[in-house]
């Protein structure tokens, strides 16, 4: 069945087996390989998870929900695990690097498919700068346990939290840069070191940080109420974003149709049991809120030593490594995707024959990310983040609805039960947390849509290469 096109440029609409038979390569035809198994998938879905979040935005959850957090980190787990069976059954059905913005074009439209490319800058691109600064406050605490002494705060901070530069997390991303440019086999193979040892820490945590469990430190357990909870579940939800990004491996993959809802499934699953367990034994000492590194001083605090709190500054400083790294690699190969179809310039689609990696465009997109991580604050972009996020994925659960109906031949492994009862409600989810980062994050967010809007109607619009195919 060949896809609706409506009237106008905006709404051309790319055919799903188009966008796989282009996947894999550039116009040259250089290609990527696929040398990733489930082991590796689920890793690297774990190491772009995993990070920021919970080691150093928990505090600022507990500030918003009290102990109610733990049911801010359910919620925000259940609007995931309804937009992961719409990211499983569509990575499964399109296994391409586009992600979201690959859905989005082969359901929703050209324009549609742009601001989500655009808005995926939000999650994969800036939420590496929102990493690299948290990086960096782990990275003094770990300095802090080992010698008694930190950076200072001129080279590791923002002017905005009272420094000039943040020299640690610019070293983080242009270290990550470095790897992916070696090739996808020994990214992965960190990625998944990495993900390994940052799971053992946390464990590590919730064993020590039990042991001071009081169970008056969960009364009142709703302070705030369910307006508490709404807002914790939306800065928890920022702990969350990226497991989406194991959807733009699909062409890197082995057995992407099956490997890809399979890994997604695991790595939502696992994520969720670890941080309501992270979340509830954080409440047992004394409150530690309003601060970086708070794992680490809450073990520093159970412990009555250092030596705890350093080895959870060091897998901290591993963890979100490892975020940055997956992150920026699902950031390439969106940006990969949107070049092959003409919407961003054809440098970010070239893969070196060498390394099989998309040189080039790593390379800039680890330039541009780092401005950002050198000179902003985490909480000036963690709203944003979030708020864009889940406009993507508003987007996906509409997709696979649009795509059951319009191209139902095309189909993987999985198939979301109870369709369209789940992919409605990941809507509805997703729309209740947006709602909870407040309106100063909306009017952020329109304007962004709006710069988004007008360059593709000043570049992206024009330079379509499905344009050139339809006369459109």
């Amino acid at each position: 069945m060949s896809p609706l096109r409506l009237p106008g440029p905006p709404y051309r609409v790319k055919d799903p087996h188009q966008l796989i038979a282009e996947s894999g390569s550039d116009l040259e035809g250089h290609g990527l390989k696929r040398t990733m198994g489930l082991f590796q998938l689920v890793c690297f879905g774990v190491g772009a998870v995993v990070g920021t979040g919970i080691f150093v935005g928990l505090s600022d959850s507990v500030a918003e929900a009290g102990p109610a957090v733990v049911l801010s980190f359910v919620l925000a787990a259940i609007t995931c695990i309804f937009t992961a069976f719409s990211f499983a059954e569509l990575g499964s059905a399109i296994p391409v690097s586009g992600s979201s913005y690959s859905f989005a074009y082969a359901t929703l439209g050209e324009l549609v498919a742009f601001l989500v490319g655009w808005c995926l800058l939000l999650e994969y691109g800036v939420s590496v700068s929102a990493v690299a600064v948290g990086w960096s406050q782990y990275v003094n605490e770990l300095l802090d346990s080992l010698f008694g002494r930190q950076l200072p705060i001129a080279l590791s901070s923002g002017p905005g939290d009272g420094g000039v530069i943040n020299l640690p997390a610019v070293i983080v991303v242009m270290m990550a840069a470095t790897l992916l440019v070696r090739g996808i086999r020994e990214s992965a193979g960190a990625t998944a070191a990495m993900a390994v040892l940052k799971i053992t820490v946390l464990v590590m945590f919730c064993a020590i940080a039990f042991t001071a469990f009081e169970h008056g430190n969960l009364t009142p357990f709703a302070a705030h109420g369910a307006g508490g909870v709404t807002a914790g579940a939306s800065l928890a939800f920022f702990s969350y974003i990226g497991f989406d990004a194991i959807t733009t491996a699909g062409e890197e993959v082995k057995n992407p149709r099956r490997n890809i809802p399979v890994a997604i499934m695991i790595c939502i699953g696992l994520v969720t049991l670890l941080y309501c367990a992270v979340a509830l034994a954080a409440l047992g000492p004394d409150a530690v809120s309003d601060k970086p590194a708070a794992l680490s001083l809450i073990v520093d605090q159970v412990t009555g030593s250092t030596v705890g709190g350093g080895i959870i500054a060091f897998g901290a400083i591993v963890a979100i490594a490892s975020v940055v790294l997956a992150v920026m690699y699902g950031q390439t190969r969106i940006l990969m995707s949107m070049s092959r179809d003409g919407l961003v310039p054809r440098v970010f689609e070239r893969v070196s024959p060498r390394t099989s990696t998309p040189v080039a465009n790593t390379w800039i997109v680890a330039t541009v990310f780092a401005v950002p991580a050198a000179f902003s604050s985490l909480d000036v972009v963690v709203n944003v983040t979030t708020i864009g996020t889940l406009a993507t994925m508003v987007a996906v659960n509409i997709a696979v609805i649009v795509l059951r109906r319009r191209n139902p031949e095309v189909r993987g492994a999985l198939r979301i039960p109870l369709h369209p009862v789940g992919p409605l409600l990941g809507v509805g989810f997703c729309v209740y947390l947006m709602y909870g980062t407040g309106w100063t994050t909306w009017a952020q967010f329109a304007v962004f849509l709006a710069a988004g809007a007008v360059l593709y109607a000043c570049y992206g619009r024009s330079r379509s290469r499905l344009a050139g195919r339809t006369g459109a």
